[in-house]
């Protein structure tokens, strides 16, 4: 009989997601980039699937529902749209996500160096961390808006680690900042940077990725697309994309990962939007203006390619069987 790990790994391999198919191959397999199987598999991730759909509907001028927001509205406008498409394994190659991506930059790098919503004239922590993540993921991480945006987050991080998203002070939910530098090549790193990571992961260490104030149902919703919400595996994608998978501190997290992994191998998507069925849902209620439109790739519920594929690359990383 084959191991769970293995079952679930052949559904990854599927080839009806392209997009998942290449990360599974490249990620969990160590596949090179030369490989053949590979090279099949990104070459259609904007052809079918995920990527194709939602390129599908990009309008000529590289943007989403409008051209004169790409923050709104949320989450079917441009911001939100190349978020998800930076987890799919495009990158600037694709002149699509390379006309998106420079409206995006041009739009939304502010005076300070960081990156905000249009209009703004500072930065703002979820938007910098977010946008500098998808941006290094689509092959920009040598542009100098890029790379001011990482020096913005050295610049505005507590000093005694961790960030602030609105004024909110240091929370788990601001954890925008540590996800972006994950994805940053470590040559690329400054020792402000070093500090900042060192002090930004203690924050979450300390609090165990979880420990903070009330018990917060969502934290341990496993959703998608992140966007900018944060629950465990959100916390232990990050922290052991930084490096940090032998800390004990983070036996809980892992734990609860564990325990939710299905008797096939498998990963349920929890949720969609954290806020839509949580404490939100009654605010919400009384103002349907705010609400804000879902976009899913899949069912709530139901086994997640795209959760099962972030939980398989945390346990790879601590080094338990795939």
């Amino acid at each position: 009989m084959p191991k769970r790990s293995d079952t679930a790994l052949d559904w990854l391999l599927e080839e009806n997601q392209p997009s998942i198919r290449y990360l599974a191959l490249t990620q969990l397999l160590d596949r090179p980039e030369n490989d053949g199987e590979v090279q099949i598999a990104k070459e259609i991730i904007g052809k079918t699937g995920w990527a194709a759909d939602i390129l599908g509907a990009q309008k000529p001028g590289g943007w989403w529902v409008s051209d004169e927001r790409l923050y709104q509205p949320k989450y079917t406008s441009t911001n939100w749209m190349l978020l998800i498409l930076s987890d799919l394994g495009l990158t600037k190659a694709d002149p699509r996500i390379a006309r998106a991506c420079e409206l995006w930059i041009e739009r939304f790098a502010t005076p300070d160096g960081g990156f905000s919503m249009e209009g703004m004239k500072t930065g703002h922590l979820c938007v910098v961390g977010n946008t500098a993540r998808a941006l290094v993921r689509f092959g920009y991480g040598d542009h100098p808006k890029v790379r001011s945006a990482f020096e913005w987050l050295v610049e505005h991080r507590d000093k005694n680690g961790g960030w602030s998203c609105w004024g909110s002070g240091r929370n788990l939910d601001s954890w925008e900042g540590m996800s972006a530098f994950a994805v940053y090549p470590r040559q690329k790193w400054t020792e402000g940077m070093k500090r900042a990571v060192e002090l930004g992961a203690e924050f979450y260490l300390q609090r165990e990725l979880h420990k903070q104030g009330d018990a917060y149902p969502p934290w341990y919703r496993f959703h998608y697309p992140v966007h900018y919400y944060y629950d465990l595996l959100v916390g232990l994608d990050f922290m052991t994309g930084l490096g940090y998978a032998d800390d004990p501190r983070m036996r809980h997290a892992l734990a609860v990962l564990r325990e939710r992994r299905g008797p096939d191998g498998r990963w349920n998507l929890d949720a969609i939007h954290p806020d839509l069925e949580g404490k939100m849902a009654e605010w919400y209620a009384t103002h349907p203006k705010r609400t804000p439109t879902p976009f899913s790739l899949e069912t709530p519920g139901a086994p997640s390619k795209m959760i099962t594929l972030k939980a398989m690359q945390v346990l790879d990383r601590v080094g338990e069987s795939k």
